[in-house]
C-alpha cells in the first residue's frame, strides 16, 4: 500500500522536503546571512535520522514493488552516509567561513546529495538506482565549482561534469541493453535472468556499460582520470566528502 511504502522512505522524504523548504525560505530572505545557521542545522538533522534508521530499522522491508529496498545492509550504509556528511558539514563551516565560501547553497547542495545517497543504497531497481545516482552527481558538481573565483575550481567542476555525463551515458546505455535482454529493470530479476536462464551477448554487453558507468563514478581504474584534478581544484572540505560520503 502507498502508504507502507511512504512509511519505508520517511527518511528521504523528510531530508528532501528540508532541503527545499530551507532553499526556497534562505532565497527570499537572509541568503547567505544564514548559511552559517543552515550548516548546523542540516548537521544536525543528518545525525538525528542516522539515530533514528539505527533504531527503528529492523528486518527487510520492500517498497514500490521492489524498486526501493530497506535492509540491514542499507540501513547501515545510511548512518554511515549521513555520519560523514555531518562531520565534514561541521569541520567545513571555519574553512569556508575564512575564505568566503560559505554560501547558503553549501549545506543544501550537501543534503540533496545525501538524499541521492540513500536512495542509490537503496534501490532495488535500475531506474531507482539512476535517479539516486544522477541526484547526488548533480549537487556535487556545483559543490565542487564553489570557489567561482578560481581557475582550478572552474576546472575541476567542468572536468567533473563533463566526464559524470559520460559516465551517466554509459550507465544509461547499459541499463537500457540489461533491460532489453532480460525483460525487468528490478536486480532480482536480472540476477535471476543472468543466473539461471541464458546469459546472452547483448545481457553481457550491457552489464560491462553498467559497471562501467558505476566505475566511473567511484574512480575506479582504469576510469579514473577525472579524480586528480577535481580533488584538487574543489575546497579542501568538499574534497573531504567526495573521498568518504559517495
Amino acid at each position: 500500500m502507498l502508504s507502507a511504502d511512504l512509511g519505508i522512505i520517511l527518511p528521504e522524504i523528510i531530508l528532501a522536503i528540508y532541503a527545499m523548504l530551507a532553499l526556497l525560505g534562505a532565497v527570499y530572505t537572509v541568503k547567505d546571512g544564514a548559511a552559517s545557521l543552515l550548516v548546523w542545522v542540516t548537521s544536525g538533522l543528518f545525525l538525528a535520522l542516522a539515530v533514528w534508521i539505527g533504531l527503528n530499522g529492523a528486518g527487510t522491508n520492500v517498497a514500490f514493488n521492489g524498486m526501493f529496498v530497506d535492509d540491514g545492509f542499507a540501513r547501515f550504509t545510511k548512518i554511515v552516509i549521513l555520519a560523514s556528511a555531518a562531520a565534514v558539514l561541521l569541520m567545513s563551516e571555519a574553512y569556508m567561513t575564512r575564505r568566503g565560501l560559505l554560501r547558503f547553497e553549501y549545506p543544501l547542495l550537501i543534503a540533496l546529495s545525501v538524499v541521492g545517497m540513500m536512495m542509490m543504497v537503496s534501490a532495488g531497481d535500475l531506474m531507482a538506482l539512476y535517479m539516486g545516482l544522477e541526484l547526488q552527481s548533480l549537487a556535487l558538481y556545483v559543490v565542487a565549482s564553489l570557489r567561482r573565483d578560481s581557475l582550478k575550481s572552474t576546472e575541476a567542476g567542468l572536468k567533473y561534469f563533463v566526464l559524470g555525463a559520460l559516465s551517466s551515458g554509459l550507465l544509461l546505455y547499459g541499463a537500457s541493453l540489461v533491460y532489453g535482454y532480460s525483460g525487468t529493470t528490478l536486480f532480482s530479476g536480472i540476477i535471476q535472468t543472468a543466473v539461471h536462464g541464458d546469459l546472452s551477448l547483448g545481457l553481457l554487453f550491457g552489464l560491462v556499460f553498467l559497471i562501467s558507468g558505476l566505475a566511473f563514478k567511484v574512480s575506479a581504474v582504469p576510469f579514473h582520470m577525472w579524480t586528480p584534478d577535481v580533488y584538487e581544484g574543489s575546497p579542501t572540505p568538499v574534497t573531504a566528502f567526495f573521498a568518504t560520503a559517495p
